[in-house]
């Protein structure tokens, strides 16, 4: 649960920063838009392990926990990725510098 709530919370910020920066420059727009998908792909993910793993009861198969275990190892090293594009926004970004709103939400 607490992945996929994570990817959430990434996904939300890609939304949130483009609605609250109506000048940010287009590579950063197209840059967040792929992250938004890319972070949906693993929300979505981490949704079906849950299903799998409460559909199985008791028994979790090595399998599925290696997978498991596969995807939060994922998880970890996108989120780390999304934080390089935020701290580059902050550096990078003239609207995002001028803006100490999304400057708080992008340190959330």
């Amino acid at each position: 649960d607490e992945g996929k709530f994570w990817k959430h919370q990434e996904r939300e910020h890609t939304v949130v920063i483009r609605q609250l920066v109506p000048n940010l420059e287009k590579p950063f727009v197209d840059a967040l838009a792929a992250w938004e998908q890319a972070l949906l792909e693993t929300e979505d993910t981490f949704t079906r392990f849950i299903e799998t793993v409460v559909r199985s009861g008791k028994h979790i198969s090595r399998e599925v926990l290696g997978q498991v275990r596969e995807l939060v190892t994922f998880a970890l090293h996108q989120s780390e990725q999304f934080v390089g594009l935020l701290d580059q926004l902050l550096t990078e970004s003239e609207p995002v510098k001028e803006n100490p709103v999304v400057q708080t939400v992008v340190h959330h």
